[in-house]
C-alpha cells in the first residue's frame, strides 16, 4: 500500500506535484469530453452568487479548470455584479494548491474561488489559509472538492482485483476528506460564518473503461506520492468483471458514485454578523416552540 512520505519541512506528501500537473496537461485537450463534474460545482457557485446582493469587483479562479465558472457566471443573475474573473496561478499552482505563494496581494481579492482542485492539496489547512490572506476584508470564498464517497465502488474493485491477481494491492483512489469537517475547517482557519454542504449523485457508464476515459479527460487519475506499479490487463479485466457483477443495473451499466462538497467562508470583517453572547436571549425555546418545559425530573 503506498503511504504518504514523511516530510522534513512541512507536511506529509500525499500527492505527487509533478505527476499531478502531467495528468493536468495531457487532460487539457480533451477536458471538454468530461466537464459535467466542473460544469455542475460551476453552476452551483453560480447560483450561490446570484443570491447574495453585493458587488465583487476583483473576483479570482484557482479552480484547476478555469473555463467552467467563468462561463456558468455570464450566465447567471451574479453576472453584473461579479467584476473580470482573473486566473493568475501557472498550472503547476493550479496542480498543487497551496504548495507555492499565491501571486496574489493580502487583502486583494472581493472573491475567491476554487472548484475541484482542493482535493489534491498535500497542505489543505495550508492553502486555504493563503486564500483567506488574499481576500479583503468581508471578502467571500466558494470552493468545492471531493468528498469520502467519491468512487468508492472503483476503490473497492480495484483493491479486490489487485489482491487477487497479484497476493497485494496499492493505493490507486486518492484519500478524500469528509464533507461534513468543511465547515469545522474553515471556522479553524479563521473564516467568519464558514457553511459546508455536500452533493452526493451517481453517474452511470457502460463499462470501468467509460468511466477510466473521463477520469482521465478530467485529470483525476492516481497522483499519489511514489512508485505506482502499472495495473495489469489482467487486474483491470478482473476489476471490470467485478464492477459489472457487484453493481451493473438491468441495463448492464454501472454506478461511480461522486461526492462534491460545497465550502463557503467570509474574511472577517466588523459589519458581520456575530453570534449573540450566552445568556443574552429574551426569549425561552420553550415559548418560542409553543411546548412545555420540563426540568427532567416531572414523568
Amino acid at each position: 500500500m503506498t503511504s504518504p512520505t514523511p516530510s522534513s519541512s512541512g507536511p506529509p506528501q500525499i500527492f505527487d506535484a509533478r505527476r499531478r500537473q502531467a495528468r493536468l496537461s495531457r487532460a487539457t485537450p480533451r477536458f471538454r469530453s468530461a466537464d459535467f463534474l466542473h460544469t455542475r460545482a460551476a453552476n452551483n457557485a453560480a447560483e450561490s452568487l446570484a443570491a447574495i446582493l453585493r458587488d465583487f469587483p476583483v473576483a479570482v479562479d484557482l479552480s484547476a479548470h478555469s473555463g467552467p465558472f467563468a462561463e456558468a457566471v455570464s450566465i447567471s443573475d451574479a453576472a453584473p455584479r461579479v467584476g473580470p474573473i482573473l486566473t493568475p496561478t501557472t498550472e503547476a499552482q493550479r496542480a498543487a494548491p497551496g504548495a507555492d505563494a499565491l501571486p496574489l496581494g493580502d487583502e486583494s481579492a472581493d472573491l475567491i474561488v476554487s472548484l475541484l482542485s482542493l482535493h489534491w492539496a498535500n497542505d489543505l489547512p495550508g492553502a486555504l489559509a493563503q486564500i483567506k490572506r488574499a481576500l479583503k476584508p468581508d471578502g467571500l470564498f466558494i470552493g468545492t472538492l471531493f468528498g469520502a464517497g467519491t468512487l468508492k465502488e472503483l476503490r473497492g474493485v480495484l483493491t479486490e482485483a489487485e489482491l487477487s491477481e497479484r497476493g497485494g494491492a496499492q493505493a490507486r483512489v486518492s484519500p478524500f476528506a469528509d464533507g461534513y469537517d468543511g465547515a469545522a475547517l474553515l471556522q479553524r482557519i479563521g473564516f467568519a460564518l464558514p457553511v459546508s454542504d455536500v452533493d452526493r449523485f451517481t453517474v452511470r457508464y457502460p463499462d470501468l473503461f467509460a468511466l477510466i476515459r473521463d477520469l482521465r479527460a478530467m485529470g483525476e487519475t492516481n497522483v499519489l506520492h511514489g512508485p505506482i506499479r502499472p495495473l495489469t490487463r489482467s487486474v483491470v479485466a478482473k476489476a471490470a468483471a467485478l464492477y459489472a457483477e457487484r453493481y451493473a443495473d438491468a441495463d448492464g451499466r454501472i454506478p461511480a458514485t461522486f461526492e462534491i462538497v460545497h465550502l463557503a467562508g467570509w474574511k472577517p470583517h466588523e459589519s458581520q454578523q456575530k453570534p449573540l453572547e450566552r445568556g443574552s436571549a429574551k426569549t425561552r425555546l420553550a415559548d418560542a416552540l409553543g411546548v412545555r418545559e420540563h426540568n427532567g425530573l416531572e414523568p
